[in-house]
């Protein structure tokens, strides 16, 4: 059985995981529970951060599923010059620091670019963070020719990017392609004239893999 954690922890999990939980363990079971508990504390929040569950990813042509958990905070059209170069269609997810931040393909499809971008850690509620912010883009083109653009964005608590995804690689709809380490921003990015139209609403909480994002109009 796979366990829930993903292996982009790293050192982190690590440090801030497994280590933490040794130590109020042995301190708890050597000295005293109230001298273990903040590092049990500590251990508890940093497993459940990084827990990667297994997610039942929609079948069916011309759905694409949610990058990420969170919270969908803007639905809006917007330039994009990078990728589509051109409009774009934006759904934009807020992740707080108890959401799974495993990032997922949205369709199915090759990676045509992958671009970091240094920039700043506004808290990823700022209506900024999209053109200001530390970011990584993901330019899929999708089996049907439809372009889709996947944008990872650092917040005020998050300081590692992690892509895993690289150009050439052909990615699963719900396939893993990396994730962003403590409170975040992820926004997935569609041509208008791909004929795509939302299936979620601002306000609206979302799973990554799981919840379809946008379908194609009738």
């Amino acid at each position: 059985m796979r366990i829930p954690l993903t292996p982009l922890g790293g050192g982190q999990l690590v440090a801030f995981g497994f280590v933490p939980l040794v130590l109020g363990l042995g301190l708890g079971l050597g000295v005293h529970w109230g001298a273990g508990l903040p590092f049990l504390l500590i251990a508890l929040f940093s497993l459940n951060f990084f827990r990667d569950p297994e997610r039942a990813v929609p079948a069916g042509e011309g759905l694409l599923v949610s990058a990420a958990d969170g919270k969908v905070v803007n639905v809006l059209e917007v330039d994009e010059p990078l990728y589509l170069k051109g409009r774009g269609l934006r759904i934009g997810v807020f992740l707080n620091v108890f959401n799974v931040h495993v990032n997922r393909a949205p369709g199915a499809g090759v990676v045509e670019l992958v671009e970091y971008k240094p920039g700043k850690f506004l808290d990823a509620r700022d209506p900024r963070i999209s053109e200001e912010n530390e970011a990584n883009a993901i330019g899929l083109r999708l089996d049907d020719g439809r372009r889709v653009l996947v944008r990872q964005v650092a917040g005020l608590i998050a300081r590692r990017i992690v892509c895993t995804a690289k150009v050439g690689d052909r990615v699963e709809r719900g396939e893993r392609i990396g994730m962003i380490k403590f409170g975040s921003y992820t926004e997935v990015i569609v041509e208008p004239e791909g004929r795509w139209e939302p299936a979620v609403k601002v306000g609206e909480k979302v799973n990554g893999a799981s919840t379809v994002l946008l379908r194609t109009a009738e």
